[in-house]
Protein backbone atom coordinates (compact mmCIF):
# COMPACT_ATOMS: atom_id res chain seq x y z
CA UNK A 1 0.00 0.00 0.00
CA UNK A 2 0.90 3.39 -0.29
CA UNK A 3 1.25 5.81 2.11
CA UNK A 4 -0.65 9.03 1.61
CA UNK A 5 1.92 11.80 1.40
CA UNK A 6 -0.38 14.38 2.68
CA UNK A 7 1.54 15.94 6.09
CA UNK A 8 -0.41 15.39 9.40
CA UNK A 9 -0.29 17.65 12.07
CA UNK A 10 1.73 17.30 14.85
CA UNK A 11 -0.55 17.87 18.09
CA UNK A 12 1.61 19.43 20.90
CA UNK A 13 0.30 17.24 24.25
CA UNK A 14 0.76 19.15 27.71
CA UNK A 15 1.34 17.03 30.32
CA UNK A 16 1.56 18.10 33.94
CA UNK A 17 4.16 15.82 34.54
CA UNK A 18 6.80 17.41 32.16
CA UNK A 19 5.32 20.21 30.95
CA UNK A 20 3.82 23.83 32.00
CA UNK A 21 0.42 24.28 31.55
CA UNK A 22 0.47 27.02 28.52
CA UNK A 23 0.40 30.93 29.15
CA UNK A 24 -2.86 32.39 29.20
CA UNK A 25 -4.00 34.71 26.04
CA UNK A 26 -2.58 37.73 25.84
CA UNK A 27 -5.33 39.46 26.58
CA UNK A 28 -6.54 38.25 29.94
CA UNK A 29 -2.86 38.98 31.14
CA UNK A 30 -3.74 42.34 33.68
CA UNK A 31 -1.32 45.04 32.31
CA UNK A 32 0.47 46.08 36.36
CA UNK A 33 0.35 50.29 35.86
CA UNK A 34 1.99 52.82 38.38
CA UNK A 35 -1.79 53.78 39.18
CA UNK A 36 -3.02 50.79 39.61
CA UNK A 37 0.28 49.78 42.05
CA UNK A 38 -0.59 53.23 44.52
CA UNK A 39 -4.08 52.17 44.16
CA UNK A 40 -3.52 48.71 45.72
CA UNK A 41 -0.42 49.66 47.81
CA UNK A 42 -3.20 52.31 49.77
CA UNK A 43 -6.06 49.59 49.90
CA UNK A 44 -3.74 47.15 51.46
CA UNK A 45 -2.35 50.13 54.25
CA UNK A 46 -6.21 50.89 55.22
CA UNK A 47 -7.01 47.24 55.64
CA UNK A 48 -3.78 46.81 57.68
CA UNK A 49 -4.53 50.00 60.08
CA UNK A 50 -8.25 49.25 60.37
CA UNK A 51 -10.21 49.70 63.98
CA UNK A 52 -9.70 46.16 65.87
CA UNK A 53 -12.73 44.13 66.57
CA UNK A 54 -14.82 45.42 70.10
CA UNK A 55 -13.08 42.53 71.75
CA UNK A 56 -9.37 43.54 71.18
CA UNK A 57 -10.43 47.02 71.62
CA UNK A 58 -8.92 48.54 75.94
CA UNK A 59 -11.95 48.69 77.80
CA UNK A 60 -12.30 51.82 79.52
CA UNK A 61 -11.47 51.48 83.56
CA UNK A 62 -15.04 51.13 85.72
CA UNK A 63 -15.80 54.17 87.70
CA UNK A 64 -14.72 54.02 90.84
CA UNK A 65 -17.78 54.05 93.62
CA UNK A 66 -15.69 53.18 96.54
CA UNK A 67 -17.61 54.74 99.16
CA UNK A 68 -15.52 56.75 101.51
CA UNK A 69 -17.95 58.47 103.93
CA UNK A 70 -21.17 57.71 105.61
CA UNK A 71 -23.65 60.53 106.10
CA UNK A 72 -27.07 59.84 108.14
CA UNK A 73 -30.09 62.11 108.02
CA UNK A 74 -33.45 61.64 110.05
CA UNK A 75 -36.47 62.57 108.34
CA UNK A 76 -39.33 63.32 110.60
CA UNK A 77 -43.35 64.70 110.09
CA UNK A 78 -45.18 67.28 111.71
CA UNK A 79 -48.84 66.61 112.96
CA UNK A 80 -50.41 69.73 111.01
CA UNK A 81 -49.68 70.80 107.48
CA UNK A 82 -46.74 73.85 107.69
CA UNK A 83 -46.71 76.49 105.82
CA UNK A 84 -43.42 78.58 105.35
CA UNK A 85 -44.77 81.31 104.09
CA UNK A 86 -47.46 81.98 106.75
CA UNK A 87 -44.58 81.62 109.43
CA UNK A 88 -42.23 84.36 109.72
CA UNK A 89 -41.39 83.93 113.18
CA UNK A 90 -40.14 80.69 112.27
CA UNK A 91 -36.72 80.50 114.35
CA UNK A 92 -33.34 81.12 111.73
CA UNK A 93 -31.67 78.73 114.57
CA UNK A 94 -31.25 75.13 112.91
CA UNK A 95 -31.40 73.50 116.35
CA UNK A 96 -34.65 74.66 116.62
CA UNK A 97 -37.04 71.79 115.45
CA UNK A 98 -39.94 72.97 112.55
CA UNK A 99 -42.97 71.38 115.28
CA UNK A 100 -42.92 70.71 118.54
CA UNK A 101 -44.73 67.60 118.24
CA UNK A 102 -43.14 65.83 115.34
CA UNK A 103 -43.26 62.55 114.15
CA UNK A 104 -39.91 60.25 113.51
CA UNK A 105 -40.53 58.65 110.23
CA UNK A 106 -36.68 57.10 110.52
CA UNK A 107 -33.03 57.14 109.49
CA UNK A 108 -31.09 57.05 106.36
CA UNK A 109 -27.14 55.95 105.83
CA UNK A 110 -25.87 57.13 102.93
CA UNK A 111 -22.83 56.01 101.45
CA UNK A 112 -20.72 58.59 99.67
CA UNK A 113 -18.34 58.18 96.31
CA UNK A 114 -15.68 60.33 97.72
CA UNK A 115 -13.04 58.82 95.21
CA UNK A 116 -15.37 59.42 92.00
CA UNK A 117 -16.20 62.90 93.06
CA UNK A 118 -14.54 64.25 96.06
CA UNK A 119 -15.76 67.97 95.94
CA UNK A 120 -19.43 67.29 95.35
CA UNK A 121 -18.83 64.50 98.32
CA UNK A 122 -16.95 67.52 100.85
CA UNK A 123 -19.43 69.73 100.11
CA UNK A 124 -22.32 67.60 101.17
CA UNK A 125 -20.82 66.52 104.42
CA UNK A 126 -20.20 69.83 104.89
CA UNK A 127 -23.98 70.96 104.86
CA UNK A 128 -24.86 68.05 107.46
CA UNK A 129 -22.97 69.24 110.16
CA UNK A 130 -25.73 69.52 112.98
CA UNK A 131 -23.03 72.20 114.34
CA UNK A 132 -23.06 74.73 111.37
CA UNK A 133 -25.94 77.07 111.30
CA UNK A 134 -26.11 76.19 107.66
CA UNK A 135 -26.75 72.67 107.33
CA UNK A 136 -29.89 70.84 106.30
CA UNK A 137 -30.69 70.43 109.50
CA UNK A 138 -34.65 71.20 109.98
CA UNK A 139 -35.32 72.31 106.45
CA UNK A 140 -37.98 70.91 104.43
CA UNK A 141 -38.20 68.04 101.83
CA UNK A 142 -40.24 70.45 99.15
CA UNK A 143 -41.18 68.44 96.62
CA UNK A 144 -42.11 64.53 95.77
CA UNK A 145 -42.60 63.43 92.24
CA UNK A 146 -44.54 59.94 93.17
CA UNK A 147 -42.77 57.08 91.79
CA UNK A 148 -39.38 58.72 90.82
CA UNK A 149 -37.98 60.75 93.77
CA UNK A 150 -37.74 63.80 96.07
CA UNK A 151 -36.20 67.44 96.25
CA UNK A 152 -33.90 68.61 99.51
CA UNK A 153 -31.89 71.15 100.18
CA UNK A 154 -33.69 74.15 98.33
CA UNK A 155 -32.19 77.76 99.09
CA UNK A 156 -33.65 80.76 100.64
CA UNK A 157 -34.68 81.61 104.48
CA UNK A 158 -34.25 79.47 107.18
CA UNK A 159 -38.00 80.99 108.32
CA UNK A 160 -39.42 79.10 105.28
CA UNK A 161 -37.11 76.27 106.28
CA UNK A 162 -35.10 76.43 103.60
CA UNK A 163 -31.53 75.98 103.34
CA UNK A 164 -28.34 78.82 104.16
CA UNK A 165 -25.16 77.83 102.31
CA UNK A 166 -22.03 78.80 104.58
CA UNK A 167 -20.39 81.82 102.53
CA UNK A 168 -16.61 79.83 102.39
CA UNK A 169 -18.88 76.93 100.59
CA UNK A 170 -15.82 75.56 97.74
CA UNK A 171 -17.36 76.37 94.42
CA UNK A 172 -18.22 73.08 92.63
CA UNK A 173 -15.92 72.67 89.71
CA UNK A 174 -17.64 69.05 88.99
CA UNK A 175 -20.49 70.57 87.63
CA UNK A 176 -18.43 71.00 84.22
CA UNK A 177 -16.61 67.75 84.00
CA UNK A 178 -18.39 64.92 81.87
CA UNK A 179 -17.03 62.07 84.20
CA UNK A 180 -19.19 63.55 87.19
CA UNK A 181 -22.17 63.02 84.95
CA UNK A 182 -21.74 58.86 84.27
CA UNK A 183 -23.28 57.35 86.72
CA UNK A 184 -26.76 56.48 85.92
CA UNK A 185 -30.18 56.86 88.11
CA UNK A 186 -30.82 53.23 87.87
CA UNK A 187 -32.75 52.18 90.84
CA UNK A 188 -34.28 53.53 94.40
CA UNK A 189 -31.32 55.15 96.57
CA UNK A 190 -29.65 56.87 94.80
CA UNK A 191 -28.48 59.84 96.12
CA UNK A 192 -27.66 62.87 93.49
CA UNK A 193 -26.79 66.49 93.26
CA UNK A 194 -29.50 68.72 91.54
CA UNK A 195 -28.66 70.84 88.28
CA UNK A 196 -31.43 69.56 85.88
CA UNK A 197 -34.22 69.38 88.64
CA UNK A 198 -32.81 72.59 90.74
CA UNK A 199 -35.59 75.12 91.17
CA UNK A 200 -33.59 77.89 93.35
CA UNK A 201 -35.07 81.12 92.60
CA UNK A 202 -33.39 82.69 89.65
CA UNK A 203 -32.59 85.63 92.07
CA UNK A 204 -30.26 83.73 94.29
CA UNK A 205 -28.94 82.10 91.24
CA UNK A 206 -27.97 85.01 90.42
CA UNK A 207 -26.07 85.99 92.96
CA UNK A 208 -22.08 85.75 92.41
CA UNK A 209 -21.57 83.35 95.75
CA UNK A 210 -24.27 81.25 94.54
CA UNK A 211 -23.44 77.59 95.66
CA UNK A 212 -25.86 74.83 94.67
CA UNK A 213 -26.44 72.33 97.55
CA UNK A 214 -29.83 70.69 96.33
CA UNK A 215 -30.06 67.25 96.08
CA UNK A 216 -32.59 64.60 95.25
CA UNK A 217 -32.88 60.45 96.54
CA UNK A 218 -34.75 58.18 94.07
CA UNK A 219 -37.71 56.50 95.57
CA UNK A 220 -38.24 53.68 92.96
CA UNK A 221 -39.41 51.22 91.89
CA UNK A 222 -38.02 52.06 88.93
CA UNK A 223 -34.97 53.60 87.39
CA UNK A 224 -35.41 57.40 86.23
CA UNK A 225 -33.60 57.70 82.86
CA UNK A 226 -34.40 61.73 82.39
CA UNK A 227 -32.09 62.56 85.36
CA UNK A 228 -29.18 60.93 83.32
CA UNK A 229 -26.19 62.63 82.44
CA UNK A 230 -27.82 65.64 84.04
CA UNK A 231 -27.54 65.82 87.87
CA UNK A 232 -24.41 64.52 89.84
CA UNK A 233 -24.77 60.97 91.37
CA UNK A 234 -22.35 60.66 94.55
CA UNK A 235 -24.00 58.50 96.76
CA UNK A 236 -26.43 55.90 97.73
CA UNK A 237 -28.76 54.65 100.38
CA UNK A 238 -26.73 52.25 102.44
CA UNK A 239 -29.75 51.79 105.17
CA UNK A 240 -33.70 52.80 105.41
CA UNK A 241 -35.21 52.62 101.53
CA UNK A 242 -38.03 51.57 103.37
CA UNK A 243 -37.94 55.29 104.03
CA UNK A 244 -37.19 56.45 101.12
CA UNK A 245 -40.14 54.74 99.86
CA UNK A 246 -42.49 56.14 102.70
CA UNK A 247 -41.27 59.84 102.17
CA UNK A 248 -41.96 59.18 98.41
CA UNK A 249 -45.61 58.31 98.91
CA UNK A 250 -46.81 61.49 100.46
CA UNK A 251 -49.55 62.80 98.74
CA UNK A 252 -48.71 66.12 96.94
CA UNK A 253 -50.40 68.92 95.15
CA UNK A 254 -51.21 67.78 91.68
CA UNK A 255 -53.21 71.15 89.67
CA UNK A 256 -56.12 70.10 87.86
CA UNK A 257 -55.65 69.07 83.38
CA UNK A 258 -56.86 72.10 82.65
CA UNK A 259 -54.84 74.50 85.22
CA UNK A 260 -51.77 72.58 83.35
CA UNK A 261 -53.15 73.81 79.97
CA UNK A 262 -53.69 77.27 80.81
CA UNK A 263 -50.27 77.10 82.68
CA UNK A 264 -48.24 75.80 79.70
CA UNK A 265 -49.78 78.65 77.59
CA UNK A 266 -48.85 81.78 79.56
CA UNK A 267 -45.17 79.71 79.82
CA UNK A 268 -44.85 79.67 76.51
CA UNK A 269 -46.11 83.61 76.33
CA UNK A 270 -43.42 84.50 78.58
CA UNK A 271 -45.56 85.03 81.53
CA UNK A 272 -43.36 85.18 85.17
CA UNK A 273 -46.37 84.17 86.85
CA UNK A 274 -46.70 80.67 85.14
CA UNK A 275 -42.98 80.12 86.95
CA UNK A 276 -44.56 81.19 90.08
CA UNK A 277 -47.49 79.26 89.85
CA UNK A 278 -45.46 75.47 89.21
CA UNK A 279 -43.19 76.07 92.26
CA UNK A 280 -45.65 74.27 94.62
CA UNK A 281 -46.74 71.81 92.17
CA UNK A 282 -45.83 68.53 93.86
CA UNK A 283 -45.46 69.72 96.95
CA UNK A 284 -45.81 67.45 99.40
CA UNK A 285 -49.38 67.66 101.58
CA UNK A 286 -47.83 67.05 104.53
CA UNK A 287 -44.70 68.44 106.13
CA UNK A 288 -41.86 66.47 105.76
CA UNK A 289 -38.40 67.49 107.04
CA UNK A 290 -34.97 66.15 107.81
CA UNK A 291 -34.99 66.40 111.81
CA UNK A 292 -31.42 65.62 112.08
CA UNK A 293 -27.69 64.85 110.22
CA UNK A 294 -24.32 64.15 110.17
CA UNK A 295 -21.15 62.09 109.68
CA UNK A 296 -20.69 58.71 110.76
CA UNK A 297 -17.51 57.76 111.41
CA UNK A 298 -16.31 54.13 110.84
CA UNK A 299 -13.35 52.40 111.54
CA UNK A 300 -12.65 51.62 107.62
CA UNK A 301 -11.95 54.84 106.17
CA UNK A 302 -12.76 52.92 102.56
CA UNK A 303 -15.71 50.58 102.35
CA UNK A 304 -16.52 47.90 99.45
CA UNK A 305 -18.23 49.65 96.29
CA UNK A 306 -22.06 49.54 96.59
CA UNK A 307 -22.37 49.57 92.06
CA UNK A 308 -20.94 46.76 89.66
Amino acid sequence: MTRSLTPQPILLSYHHHNHHPPPPPLHLNPIITRRSLLLSTASLSITTTATPPPSLALASPPLDTTITDRIFMDFSLCPTTFLPNTNPTLSPDPSTPLCTESFLLGRLVLGLYGHLVPLTVSNFKSMCSSTSSSSYKNTLVHKIFPGQFFLAGRQGRRNKAEVRPPHDLPRNTEAVESKAFLLPHSRAGVVSLCLSENDDDEDIKLDPNYRNVEFLITTGPGPCPQLDNKNIVFGTVLEGLEIVAAIGSIPTYKPAERIRQFNDLAKFLGDERAQNARAIWNRPLKTVYISDCGELKVAKPSLSPTLP
